[in-house]
């Protein structure tokens, strides 16, 4: 029979697999959401903006759950906030 402790020596190198795992994978993909989630929150009037389907627009206008993008002169379209990938510039920076 085996010692009661056996196990004990293969559960520290899973604990330091697992450690490191989680500060080169989880830790910076959380960060990023949470940069995401802030840039979602904080759309502004006139920003320039990618959506994840790759159209560009100028926001419109902002509710709680969508952005209204201008696309073309005549053109505007609704989409989630969660869909906007990234804010290219504002308007006024232009």
């Amino acid at each position: 029979m085996l010692p009661q402790n056996a196990g004990a020596p293969m559960l520290i190198p899973m604990i330091l697999i697992f450690g490191i795992f989680y500060v080169l994978v989880f830790r910076p993909q959380k960060k990023e959401q949470k940069q995401k989630k802030a840039m979602r929150e904080n759309l502004k009037k006139n920003e320039q903006v990618v959506t994840t389907g790759g159209i560009h627009g100028t926001v419109v206008h902002v509710k709680d759950k969508t952005v209204m993008l201008r696309v073309d002169d005549n053109s505007k379209i609704e989409f989630d906030k969660e869909s906007i990938a990234s804010i290219l510039k504002t308007k006024s920076e232009s």
